[in-house]
């Protein structure tokens, strides 16, 4: 049987566009011979796994990409739209390496591959925290050397999200990534952390100080938004630099309102 909870399966198009385009630009993606990409827990419509395979196209041609979902009903949902997808009725490429499967956190891809990436958006959010560390390293299991478990959340229209990112030895980073057009406070990231730091967004813990530390950027370089929110949130991502936290993410990254850290440095204390 798959293992993990039916979750409540809220898809949107184009709701997860940011995690996308950073899982687009993984060298594992570029290295493995076998290019196969799991949209973990894709929900009440298969539309995400086309649209990721869209987009990882783009830089890997042949890449394959399986969504698995628990529900019975998904599947069968997922895969009447694959039909109409084959058929040439949809916007996307009627050739996709696209397929859908029963399955959960165990990741079943057949004849024992094991996958490049696994994209597992907006799952674990029902879940107790005590539970995601088993999520991670049942999922992480299932993936090639090198390759990568991307956990996370966003809202409902893919402007606020962030993501942990998990190697076969554990998590590696953690990514915010924002819509800074009429951003207020980067903070407002708090309501969109991954399930292993929702609830660490106090005094004492680090993720609570990286975002009062962006915060806290934010507002110095408020003057920079005369230049627009790109500008402001570029000189935000240095100033995290030099005030020590490991910034990962590069220079042309930062200017689609990303930022990239160790996970050490927002892992949860004790």
């Amino acid at each position: 049987m798959p293992i993990g909870a039916v979750t409540r399966g809220t898809t949107n198009t184009n709701r997860l566009r940011r995690v996308d385009r950073w899982i687009a630009a993984l060298p594992v993606l570029g290295r493995t011979d076998d290019p196969v990409v799991v949209d973990l827990g894709y929900g009440a419509s298969g539309v995400t796994a086309f649209e990721l395979q869209a987009r990882l196209a783009r830089v890997r041609p042949e890449v394959e990409v399986v969504g698995f979902e628990i529900s019975p009903e998904r599947v069968a949902t997922a895969q009447g739209q694959l039909a109409e997808v084959r058929a040439g009725r949809t916007f996307f490429d009627a050739a996709a390496r696209v397929g859908f499967a029963l399955g959960g956190f165990e990741v079943p891809l057949a004849g024992g591959r094991r996958a490049t990436v696994i994209r597992a958006f907006n799952v674990l959010r029902q879940y107790a925290e005590p539970e995601v560390a088993g999520a991670w390293e049942l999922m992480a299991s299932r993936l090639q050397p090198g390759g990568m478990l991307v956990e996370g959340t966003c809202d409902e229209i893919g402007r606020v999200s962030s993501w942990v990112a998990i190697s076969p030895e554990g998590p590696v980073s953690f990514t915010v990534s924002l819509r800074l057009t009429d951003l207020e406070l980067p903070s407002i990231v708090a309501e969109r952390l991954p399930k292993a730091l929702i609830h660490r967004n106090v005094d004492g813990e680090r993720v609570h100080r990286f975002l009062v530390e962006l915060d806290r950027f934010w507002r110095h370089h408020a003057g920079l938004g005369a230049y627009g929110p790109v500008q402001r949130w570029v000189a935000v991502v240095e100033s995290m630099a030099a005030a020590g936290w490991s910034v990962r993410t590069p220079a042309k990254r930062r200017r689609l309102g990303e930022l990239t850290v160790d996970w050490a440095d927002v892992a949860p204390a004790g």
